[in-house]
Formats: structure tokens, C-alpha cells, sequence
């Protein structure tokens, strides 16, 4: 069937159907104008794992979540399609996870790998891997934005998507990226480890493409971080969580921020999305939640504005859902993928119609 054919005898009002691909919709790679890349991978994270499950979780609990976006007439037409998820990264993963755990213990210890030969073999060995991964993720990556596909891709940890921001970085001359992040994650290779989730975006910026960096929702850091940032001569500008909550106790809008945030950014944004970003209630299986944080509403606001100002959104991540004991994380997770997804093809002119 074509994909036409398919959009006419799909019932956007009906069950999800387990035989088709995420949300139930019938659309392959091809036929999609969204493609999923799904990372399981999570061998940095310094607290507590899970991550890894994000991705496979967020597909099973995409079949709950109804299509109808309220902002976008017919969303699901624009197509959204999820790779399978890489038993081979999840089984690297699976394995570099335990070294990495190995490792962090003897660092809590008090030993270093400047003089404990087993913790260097392992930091060598899980950087190594890390670069594989990142090129992995590169290479699919190049592969889809070559036809003209937009990406998402879902962690994993938040490491995961500096290949995507490299291949980005090789299609376009210059973007912003807007971090929505409980953790300012500029530490400079946290734990010894280069390509760590709290380092992905002191990694990003290495990038010359990447010509700023806006973080929202701020709220864990240490005091390097907090240098770098105001010795960034505003490369990096911070909204911190306690800055953005005090404007508001003090009478400031929500939507007068969002206009603030939203013009610090240039014509062209890549989102990294840390679900930790949003208050715990919503992600609490999380790997590192923080008290703080944004409802699932305002976040979804500050895209649309994002979008509606006529700025682009090239692609964009989804990170760090685990979905503990129960569907909980991976619900929210489901939900703000479709959201973002219809919204970032809107930014590219990839829907025609609007209510």
C-alpha cells in the first residue's frame, strides 16, 4: 500500500494497533516525515539506572495516547515512524554498565584511576565504546537527514545524542540548542568519563555549528558550571529554575517568560529534552530527578511559541524516561514525543493545515 492509501483506510479514532509501528500508525522510515531513533544506552549514569528501558518503554506506551492534537488538524497524517530498538547497543550498554558501576564504586571509595590500573582500563575501555556509539548514532543519523527526514531520537541517557548534534552540525551552518534540564550537564568529562551524560552538553559545545546554547529549567550544578556559563560571553544563557520561579511568585507570566526564552534563541533550534526537567511527580523513576520543575503543559507552551514565532525546530531528543515499576514515565514520555514531533514538523512547514 502507499502511503496515501494507507492514511485512507486508517482510523485515526480507533484502537492502537500492536501490529503497526509507534502510536499504532501505519507508516514505515520511508513513508514518515518523523523518524524515531531509539539509543538504549545508559553506562555513565552516576544514580540510578533504567534509562536504557526508556525507549522500548515509550513504544509500548505509545498505543494509549490518542491521536487528535489539538493544534494540528489531522496530526497524524505528517507520519511517525520508530526504528527497532538495537538489541546490540543494549547488550554494550548492558555490559559497559556494569564496569562503569565497578568503577563508580572505587571512585566513592576514595580510589583513582591514576593509580588503580583496573578503574583506567575500564574509563579507556567505555570511552572507547562511547566514540562507537556516538559514530553509530552519526551515521543513522546522516542516513535519515539525507532523505529528508526529521529526527527524534530517545534515550538512553542524555550522552546519547551528540552523534545526532554532529551530523546536524555537517547539514547546517549554524544553530542553537535549547535544553530543557534539571542539570546543566557542562561538566567537563564528570567521573573521568569523556562522553558522560553530565557532560553531553560541555561536549556539544565544541561544536563551531553550535552557536549558543539555552538552557531552561536549570536547578543541579556545581560552581564550574556555574563559571562557565557566565564566562561564556552569553554563548551559554541560563534560565535557571529558581530565577524562573521567583519571577513568577513575584507576578511575572508564564508566557512572558516563554517570549523572553524565545528570543534569545536564532531562526534555527535543535531540543534536548532531559524529561528530568519536568517536576519528579511526572518522571519519578527517572535517573537523577530534582526537586523543581516544569508541568507537562508549560514545557509543551514554550515549544509551541517556539514555533508559532516562526523559528525552526531541525530535531530534537527525548532522554532519561525509565520506567520503573510501572507505565508512569513512559506515558509522560509517550505523550510529549507525539506533541513535539507534530510541533517540529510543523516548524518545517510538513503540515498544511492548523485549527
Amino acid at each position: 500500500m502507499s502511503k496515501q492509501d494507507k492514511i485512507n483506510s486508517f482510523d485515526p479514532n480507533g484502537l492502537g494497533d500492536a501490529n503497526n509501528n509507534i502510536y499504532g500508525l501505519p507508516f514505515t522510515t520511508d513513508e514518515a516525515e518523523v523518524v524515531i531513533i531509539p539509543v538504549p544506552w545508559e553506562v555513565t549514569v552516576s544514580y540510578k539506572g533504567g534509562t536504557a528501558l526508556g525507549p522500548q518503554a515509550v513504544y509500548d506506551a505509545s498505543y494509549q495516547v490518542d491521536l487528535f492534537d489539538p493544534k494540528i488538524k489531522d496530526a497524524w497524517k505528517i507520519g511517525v515512524s520508530m526504528e527497532p530498538v538495537s538489541d546490540d547497543i543494549a547488550s554494550k550498554s548492558e555490559s559497559l554498565r556494569r564496569k562503569s558501576e565497578t568503577y563508580i564504586g572505587l571512585l566513592e571509595e576514595g580510589e583513582s584511576p591514576e593509580t588503580n590500573s583496573k578503574m583506567e582500563d575500564i574509563r579507556v575501555q567505555i570511552n572507547a565504546e562511547c566514540v562507537k556509539m556516538n559514530h553509530w548514532v552519526k551515521a543513522k543519523s546522516l542516513s535519515y537527514l539525507d532523505k529528508n527526514k526529521i529526527i527524534g531520537l530517545l534515550g538512553g541517557d542524555h550522552s546519547t545524542p551528540l552523534g545526532l548534534i554532529q551530523a546536524l552540525a555537517e547539514k547546517n551552518d549554524s544553530f542553537a540548542i535549547l535544553q530543557i534540564d534539571a542539570h546543566a550537564d557542562l561538566r567537563d568529562a564528570y567521573e573521568g568519563f569523556e562522553f558522560s551524560h553530565a557532560s553531553i552538553m560541555f561536549n556539544a559545545l565544541k561544536i563551531p555549528q553550535v552557536s549558543k546554547l539555552v538552557q531552561v529549567g536549570i536547578r543541579d550544578y556545581c560552581e564550574a558550571e556555574y563559571d562557565l556559563i557566565k564566562n561564556s560571553n552569553d554563548r551559554v544563557v541560563t534560565f535557571f529554575d529558581r530565577d524562573i520561579k521567583h519571577k513568577q511568585y513575584e507576578g511575572a507570566t508564564w508566557a512572558n517568560i516563554c517570549n523572553e526564552i524565545v528570543n534569545q534563541l536564532p531562526n534555527i533550534v535543535y531540543l534536548s529534552f532531559d524529561i528530568d526537567g519536568l517536576d519528579p511527580k511526572l518522571c519519578p523513576n527517572t535517573g537523577t530527578p530534582v526537586a523543581g520543575g516544569f508541568e507537562f503543559e508549560q514545557i509543551l507552551m514554550l515549544i509551541e511559541k517556539i514555533v508559532d514565532s516562526g523559528k525552526r525546530i531541525i530535531s530534537f531528543d527525548i532522554n532519561e524516561v525509565a520506567p520503573g515499576g510501572d507505565e508512569w514515565d513512559a506515558n509522560v514520555g509517550a505523550r510529549l514525543l507525539y506533541r513535539i514531533a507534530n510541533m517540529s514538523a510543523k516548524s518545517n512547514l510538513r503540515v498544511l493545515t492548523s485549527y
